[in-house]
């Protein structure tokens, strides 16, 4: 990591990160549809399945995109919202609010909160259907429990590489600062990768600015990274081979949210 502000150090560093992505991006691109779908459910198995998600009372998650190739999260979703209201985990989402970085995290309580974007990305609207603002996670007075994360390169030390735009990391740190702050304790944050997504330690360049996880979920199952991370998940193992799927739940939420964005 650099904290340094030469700019040659600075654009080298840019410089391989864009090389990565470019990479990783074209290898995605070509992933085989049947090995992603496999993948997917073993990555949302491992995640319903796992302690740290079922203890979770307020999670912060990402809405995947299929364009984008991100791991899918809609059996996530579904799990969290199939509940009543009242005995609902607390979900909040992103919300792009401009192209300088600035994201916010809303809650939602069904799939029909999220509308399609103009780069068709499901995302909530800014007041729910009785006309009331969305809550926000950061103007509330509990703090997060889980944080999960999308990406494009990750490594077992905790680097992660998203696709450029810089929104979790400027969210992420500012909702450290607000746990700082408050003196909660700071959330779990676990990426979701594919296999073909973690590359060997060193291959990602990094800057100050970019927030590590603690911990990744790949099909080969949970990989902890930060103490925290290890305590989290130490009562199992979850691994592809050892869950039982909810296949045809898993499809109809697909088919849900693809409604919905069209």
């Amino acid at each position: 990591m650099t904290t340094n502000n030469d700019p040659r150090e600075v654009e080298a560093i840019f410089q391989r990160k864009r090389s990565l992505r470019s990479k990783l991006r074209k290898e995605l691109q070509n992933m085989d549809p049947i090995r992603r779908s496999e993948e997917d459910i073993a990555i949302q198995s491992i995640v319903l399945g796992a302690p740290w998600f079922q203890a979770s009372k307020i999670l912060c998650a990402y809405i995947s995109c299929a364009a984008l190739r991100e791991v899918d999260t809609s059996r996530i979703i579904s799990e969290v919202l199939s509940k009543p209201v009242e005995d609902q985990k607390k979900l909040y989402v992103p919300r792009v609010e401009d192209r300088n970085s600035n994201m916010r995290m809303l809650r939602i309580s069904n799939v029909n909160d999220l509308t399609a974007n103009s780069m068709h990305i499901l995302e909530p609207s800014l007041v729910d259907s009785d006309g009331k603002q969305r809550e926000d996670v950061m103007e509330v007075g509990d703090p997060l429990d889980l944080f999960i994360l999308p990406g494009l390169v990750f490594d077992k030390s905790g680097r992660r590489l998203g696709r450029g735009g810089g929104y979790y990391d400027l969210f992420l740190a500012k909702y450290q600062e607000l746990a700082k702050k408050k003196k909660w304790k700071q959330p779990l944050h676990v990426a979701l990768s594919y296999s073909l997504q973690i590359v060997k330690e060193g291959d990602i360049a990094v800057t100050s600015n970019d927030v590590p996880v603690d911990a990744l979920v790949s099909p080969a199952g949970y990989i902890p990274i930060s103490q925290v991370a290890s305590d989290s998940g130490k009562s199992r193992q979850y691994t592809y081979p050892a869950m039982i799927f909810a296949v045809g739940t898993y499809f109809n939420v697909i088919l849900e949210l693809e409604h919905i964005s069209m």
